[in-house]
């Protein structure tokens, strides 16, 4: 008998394994102290007692600082932790689109989780320069003066800034709706909103078609700081893997003033010294490291490209504040939004003076460009010489012609919310303007006639690489159509 439960247990290879086990010394504020993890890494995943998991965001002598990932109300003093050796990943894949989610990857619509194939780390580095590829295709966002005046290409970092109320988020949510004609994956963060916020977003995605190809990640107002802070980390996550797979993707984080301010407040939580208007001074190495990972890569590497749209809040157009100056200094251009053009119903309230895309003409359409080339010029002109007809200043009348022009192509740039125009449609209207072919229009009728343009040019599927005087003829022909029509 001794002789065949020793053969037996020969089969079998027996090892030792040690595990660090810690105590919790003190929770609150989604902040757990814990000693007698030696050993234990930073961003590593901790599980406490009961289930509750929690991860390491400050490293001591004696303690270490865990931010937790859940509400809980069990945890205590006295509890044990251990370590599970591994990072916080998210769930990625197909199986996410039209899902909402929150930043650990769990369903908040309501459905059964989704059976991702793939998992993504949430904090890792960016991809290197060798792998990368210059920005060399258009990403069409659907609005006039962003397709032609601050074009963005695939793989740019386009911050869009502003006061509250301006109408950041349409512009993104335009841009994402947009996306369901490209083909192009999005993901939609949104960090510290209001429930009626998240609501109204949902919706007006799901009225437009949008969801099909969009993944929302959520971490509302009254979630711990910790899910806040981890939020764009996890957009980011579920985008890399696709761009990775030679995808095309949009990521819109909405928006960074509160993800930073969730940060500051892990951070003061922490005991960590606070800087400038109280946020740590590594506040814009974590920007930089979550931005710097949208890119265009190499085709060696599949060719998929990461866009990224982040959104920042001033406070009364104050652009020169701590996060809003370390954002423009890391991104490629921004779309800066002005409260005066927005009071004066000049919708989007675009400032072209102030806005700027630093590599996207790199991007653009070849045709596009060329009829954009001039008008950028045109318009600031314009808004030059219009300071002085506030004065009764008698100007010559090539001055006044200018003056005329640049009203006329202000009206053209107006445009309604949840309204992206094709590519088409923006050449079309580039044409009808240069050609003069909307001089003689009434400025009541113009909007009306650049639609019905717009609608006719969209039956004719006339290529953007068409010759030019073909468009000029396209264009003509559709106007009188549109003319005769309204008559």
């Amino acid at each position: 008998m001794t002789e065949t439960v020793a053969q037996a247990l020969q089969q079998y290879h027996f090892s030792l394994r040690l595990s660090e086990t810690g105590i919790v010394d003190s929770v609150g504020d989604g902040i757990v102290w814990i000693h007698g993890l030696a050993t234990v890494m930073m961003d590593e995943l901790l599980r406490l007692e009961g289930g509750t998991t929690a991860l390491v965001f400050q490293l001591g002598e004696r303690q270490i600082g865990a931010i937790l990932l859940e509400q809980q109300q069990e945890v205590s003093s006295g509890m044990t932790v251990r370590r599970t050796y591994r990072q916080l990943g998210i769930g990625t894949g197909d199986a996410l689109l039209g899902r909402v989610i929150n930043p650990l990857g769990r369903p908040l619509d309501g459905k059964p989780a989704a059976e991702t194939s793939t998992n993504g780390l949430l904090d890792i580095t960016s991809p290197p320069i060798i792998d990368r590829d210059f920005v060399t295709e258009p990403m069409y966002t659907g609005n006039k003066i962003i397709d032609t005046l601050v074009p963005v290409g695939r793989g740019q970092r386009q911050l869009i800034i502003g006061d509250d109320g301006l109408g950041k988020s349409a512009l993104a949510l335009d841009a994402i709706i947009h996306q369901a004609r490209q083909g192009v994956y999005c993901i939609y963060v949104l960090v510290g909103q209001t429930r009626s916020s998240v609501a109204a977003t949902l919706e007006t995605l799901r009225s437009h078609g949008a969801m099909s190809n969009t993944v929302v990640v959520v971490a509302e107002a009254n979630e711990l700081p910790g899910i806040r802070y981890l939020a764009p980390f996890s957009g980011c996550a579920i985008a890399e893997t696709w761009m990775r797979a030679g995808r095309h993707t949009l990521i819109v984080y909405d928006d960074l003033t509160k993800h930073a301010q969730a940060y500051r407040e892990l951070s003061l939580l922490l005991h960590r010294p606070p800087g400038r208007e109280a946020y740590p001074g590594d506040i814009f190495y974590l920007h930089s490291r979550l931005l710097e990972r949208s890119t265009m890569l190499a085709p060696a590497k599949g060719g998929g490209s990461m866009t990224a749209l982040p959104i920042v809040e001033t406070k009364q157009g104050e652009i020169s504040a701590y996060i809003p100056t370390n954002l423009i200094s890391i991104t490629d251009g921004q779309i800066y939004l002005e409260q005066k053009l927005f009071s004066a119903g000049t919708l989007p309230a675009i400032d072209v003076t102030r806005s700027v895309s630093r590599i996207g003409g790199k991007a653009q359409h070849p045709a596009i460009k060329r009829e954009a080339g001039r008008i950028r010029l045109d318009y600031l002109q314009f808004l030059e010489l219009e300071v002085f007809t506030r004065f009764g200043t008698k100007l010559e009348p090539a001055m006044q012609e200018k003056i005329r022009r640049g009203q006329l192509l202000r009206k053209m740039l107006l445009q309604d919310r949840l309204g992206p125009l094709s590519a088409t449609s923006q050449l079309a209207w580039l044409i009808a303007y240069n050609e003069r072919l909307l001089d003689d229009e009434a400025p009541q009728n113009l909007q009306h006639l650049l639609q019905q343009l717009c609608d006719c040019l969209a039956q004719s599927d006339m290529p953007l690489s068409a010759p030019r005087e073909n468009w000029v003829e396209a264009v003509r022909r559709c106007l009188e159509i549109a003319r005769v029509a309204a008559a």
